[in-house]
């Protein structure tokens, strides 16, 4: 009898594991495949991406406006993020092979404390500037549809300063070649 008791109330403290579980896997399509994590957005409907400037973790001025005529990967990541740590060097790599051409891949830490930030951009090696956001105040002023929703979140802005890719899964550098790529050529 008792086992049969535990049962039900097992099942009712694994439920809401099983719906994070599923929350967190990704999109499927009718038919079993999975969907894109990338989703473009064509030109005419592009929206001004935020006006994102501040101190940069290591303490430069940085602005999103500074890069206006460059592609910009805007990466939003936190220390504490498993996949963020993934592909930060994948990052640094697109940024090494693509700044040449035009693009710049400029980061958002979302860490509480300013210092675990710079931890990871020493660890990590980044070739690219990063805001410090605790908490992603400034991208609050993201344009409806476009606020992250899990991290590492990826905007493509393109060279007039409208977002024109959103990416929510971690980038690998062949990623970022293949979405800015068409971006470089407008």
């Amino acid at each position: 009898m008792r086992r049969r008791r535990r049962l039900p109330l097992l099942a009712a403290l694994l439920a809401p594991l099983l719906v994070l579980a599923a929350a967190c896997a990704p999109a499927r399509e009718a038919g079993g495949s999975p969907v894109s994590p990338l989703t473009r957005v064509p030109a005419a409907d592009r929206k001004a991406a935020p006006d994102l400037a501040g101190g940069s973790l290591d303490g430069r001025a940085v602005s999103l406006a500074g890069y206006r005529g460059k592609v910009v990967v805007l990466n939003v990541w936190a220390s504490w993020c498993g996949p963020c740590r993934a592909e930060a060097p994948e990052l640094s790599r697109a940024q090494k092979e693509l700044a040449a051409k035009g693009v710049q891949v400029l980061g958002v830490d979302t860490d509480a404390r300013r210092d675990s930030g710079r931890a990871f951009q020493e660890q990590h090696a980044l070739s690219y500037p990063s805001l410090h956001d605790p908490g992603s105040r400034k991208l609050v002023r993201l344009p409806k549809g476009y606020r992250p929703q899990a991290l590492p979140y990826t905007l493509f802005i393109d060279r007039q300063g409208r977002i024109a890719a959103t990416y929510l899964s971690p980038l690998t550098q062949s990623d970022i070649r293949t979405i800015t790529r068409p971006l470089l050529t407008e």
